[in-house]
């Protein structure tokens, strides 16, 4: 169990969070024994299902009658379908006004005998949902907080887009979306926030949070000026419809690295205490921005 304090967050006073917990999470949704979470598959469902588990063993309720929310979607000839699963965190005194916060739990698949699991993308910003809630459920949110697992992001995006298209709440009601995708790997010892550039009211914020031991927030991938092409993170990942829809936007990831989009992107490569720290840095940025971010 890690202890530390937010400061200036007076109603966080103190935070606990089960490290164990989140590795072994992560240890299991990035295994052989789910296959890489290919969209459509009987492995993307039994993930589904164990994310499911989560939001109910942390007290996240469904939003509206299940936490299953099917989708569909066009790819060449083809139709196709996907399963994002959402809960809602309750907020104490600005409930009505929410904050979306977001990881694709899909992934690529195998592919010649071999399984890509995917640890760091995206298991690792899936599992980080779970601690999110534990805090948020010892530490009660302002603001209504909903917590999306998106699918068919490999595909291009189509569970956040299917989202955003058919919202479960009014999109004016959304302040933010904070949006995980890659959150372990930070082996130079920085996590990327991103949309900073195009949503600069949320630069301070961010710039509050205490850098950590093995690693420190810093910004980028987003100013069109000087990151082109794969460098730009602008449409990157789920918070892409989110911009688009013009709704403000942190995506945290890391570099890409040799692993990506490879079947060594494995848990074993993940340095467990980097990955304890960033997902430190992200629930403190979360508990700062329900905090200052109306």
């Amino acid at each position: 169990i890690l202890y530390f304090l937010l400061a200036g967050i007076p109603n966080y006073a103190q935070y606990v969070f089960n490290d164990e917990l989140l590795v072994n999470n992560l240890k299991y949704l990035s295994s052989d024994q789910l296959g890489g979470r290919l969209f459509g598959t009987k492995e993307s469902e039994q993930s589904g299902q164990f994310i499911e588990s989560q939001f109910k063993a942390n007290g996240v309720s469904p939003l509206g009658k299940s936490y299953t929310s099917p989708f569909s979607f066009d790819k060449g000839l083809a139709s196709y379908e996907g399963v994002n699963v959402i809960g809602l965190i309750k907020g104490t005194t600005k409930a009505g006004s929410y904050k979306v916060v977001s990881a694709h739990y899909d992934h690529l698949g195998g592919k010649n005998d071999k399984i890509f699991n995917g640890a760091d993308d995206n298991a690792s910003g899936t599992c980080a949902l779970f601690a999110i809630a534990e805090f948020f459920q010892n530490n009660p949110p302002q603001h209504d907080i909903i917590l999306v697992a998106f699918d068919a992001e490999e595909q291009g995006l189509k569970g956040a887009e299917a989202f955003v298209a058919k919202p479960p709440v009014a999109l004016n009601k959304i302040a933010v979306n904070v949006n995980l995708d890659m959150v372990a790997r930070a082996d130079n010892g920085e996590l990327v926030a991103c949309g900073t550039f195009y949503y600069p009211q949320l630069k301070p914020i961010l710039e509050k949070i205490p850098t950590e031991k093995k690693v420190k927030i810093v910004f980028g991938h987003d100013d069109p000026s000087r990151y082109k092409g794969a460098s730009n993170w602008t449409q990157s990942s789920d918070h892409g419809p989110f911009h688009t829809a013009k709704i403000p936007f942190i995506y945290f990831g890391v570099e890409d690295h040799n692993d990506y989009h490879k079947p060594t992107d494995d848990f074993g490569k993940i340095n467990q205490d980097v990955y304890k720290n960033c997902v430190q840095l992200i629930i403190k940025s979360i508990a700062l921005v329900d905090q200052e971010l109306n």
